[in-house]
């Protein structure tokens, strides 16, 4: 049972409250791009009253190929995440992959997100909940959901206790990811509000070899299953023309599908909130 919920920006996400969207590029690929993208999805999420936390990655340290576009790097990236923020007077997340990185980051960033793959990294998560603010953490590919408890335990050891747990999918054989809806639940007996990353759940992670591949067109199944299972919030990367993203575009929704999924996400939502906890 979810006990309660916590701020993130002017608003709070967990028990009791509006259904969240996480959504953004998977990774910063020019200012020019960020900041447009910024501004449609802030557009979308207000026509759909649905509070909205901007994500995208300064840096993908963890790319299937070295020649892989990272990203313009911390500096860079944690400038043009600074501008949108003050721009569009929306809370901003982005992952962090060392321990150094987290005090900048938190600087500029309301949520910082540690990725699926560094779940069991001490220093890490440590150093995130050292910094006080929102800590993301996404379950790991090859974690039990009862096992996220210890990666909890590790944050809150700081004192930080305003975690978030995002489930990403399991893996399933090579080259798949499956999603057990039982997780949304057990997930939530940790006390943390709980969102669902349901692109990141469409990936074939490494299917094209030397990329990821992705089944996309089952975004909204998934996200409407999610939403029914009474998930805190859905995470989308989205792109407008996903294939010509950088990173992660065989699993992007593509942004001008975001508005007619959020209308049935938010009369999905309100009528599983009207229930009260399970």
């Amino acid at each position: 049972m979810r006990l309660r919920s916590i701020p993130v920006g002017s608003f709070r996400i967990g028990a009791g409250e509006p259904l969240v969207l996480i959504a953004g590029p998977c990774v910063i690929e020019t200012e020019k791009h960020a900041m447009k993208l910024a501004a449609q999805l802030v557009k979308i999420a207000a026509a759909a009253k649905v509070p909205l936390i901007f994500k995208a990655s300064y840096d993908k340290a963890n790319r299937s190929s070295l020649t892989s576009f990272r990203g313009p790097g911390m500096e860079a990236g944690l400038e043009i995440l600074a501008k949108i923020k003050e721009r569009f007077r929306v809370p901003v997340l982005t992952d962090i992959h060392e321990p150094a990185h987290a005090r900048p980051a938190a600087e500029v960033c309301d949520v910082l997100q540690v990725p699926a793959f560094l779940l069991r990294q001490t220093d890490l998560l440590i150093a995130a909940g050292d910094t006080g603010r929102v800590v993301n953490l996404k379950k790991a590919q090859f974690l039990a959901p009862w096992e996220i408890g210890n990666a909890v335990e590790k944050v809150k050891s700081t004192g930080n206790r305003k975690v978030i747990l995002t489930e990403r999918g399991v893996s399933f054989g090579y080259n798949n990811l499956v999603v057990d809806m039982r997780s949304f639940p057990i997930l939530a007996q940790t006390g943390c509000p709980v969102i669902f990353d349901v692109t990141h759940s469409v990936q074939l992670p490494g299917g094209k070899g030397s990329a990821s591949g992705g089944q996309p067109e089952f975004i909204e199944t998934l996200a409407r299953a999610g939403t029914a299972a009474g998930v805190d919030g859905i995470f989308l990367e989205v792109h407008e023309r996903p294939e010509w993203a950088l990173s992660d575009g065989a699993n992007a929704m593509r942004l001008d599908l975001l508005p007619g999924l959020l209308a049935k996400l938010t009369r999905i939502s309100k009528l599983v909130r009207s229930w009260g906890p399970s």
